[in-house]
């Protein structure tokens, strides 16, 4: 399963342009911290291979909270693998004090600049929010994010069980098409799985 690849404030910096385009978004890694004393920074990246995100030359800023029109666009002039994360200079980013203001930035891309997904192949950030119910059709809760592990990717569910004796415990549900993950709506915002919560709990 693709991470944001085929397998989401306002700011003054860096010296970017704010967004106007009407084009959905893929958040592809985040901004985790800085590397260096140039204005490097360090990037988690959703992305397989993780480098792939410095491949895109230009990345639309911003956080949650804002409109998407609101990102920032920044051109990326260096960029690469560095253990679990990815390294990257930005232009206009020159010291480790501008570095530290991107601190928990999103990254995105227009969707439009990314590959067209085959058959069975989803982007995560389309699955974050989605409500995850069992085979009875009882919910479980909606996915907060996924992660990859060496074996297989994990989906994290917030437990929303009328039941639960943790609600809002994050519940980890392995990502194994079609034996726990049975079905996939995106139109609905659903997916089904083969799975009991209080498994490994």
């Amino acid at each position: 399963m693709p991470a944001s690849e085929p397998i989401s404030e306002s700011m003054s910096e860096p010296a970017g342009k704010l967004s106007s385009e009407a084009d959905s978004f893929v958040t592809l890694g985040k901004v985790v911290g800085f590397f260096g004393v140039r204005g490097w920074i360090k990037v988690h990246s959703d992305t397989e291979p993780r480098e792939n995100i410095v491949a895109f030359k230009q990345w639309w800023l911003g956080d949650e909270r804002r409109r998407e029109s609101q990102r920032v666009v920044v051109d990326v002039t260096n960029g690469k693998r560095s253990g679990k994360n990815v390294v990257a200079k930005l232009d206009g980013i020159d010291s480790r004090e501008q570095a530290e203001k991107m601190l928990g930035k999103e990254i995105a891309v227009p969707r439009s600049l990314l590959p067209t997904l085959g058959n069975e192949e989803y982007y995560w950030t389309d699955l974050i929010g989605c409500e995850v119910v069992d085979l009875n059709h009882k919910l479980i809760g909606p996915v907060k994010r996924l992660f990859e592990t060496g074996a297989n990717d994990v989906m994290v569910v917030s437990d929303a069980r009328t039941d639960s004796a943790a609600p809002g415990a994050e519940v980890l549900i392995p990502w194994i098409r079609p034996s726990v993950i049975t079905q996939i709506d995106l139109q609905e915002r659903r997916i089904i799985v083969d799975w009991d919560p209080e498994f490994l709990a």
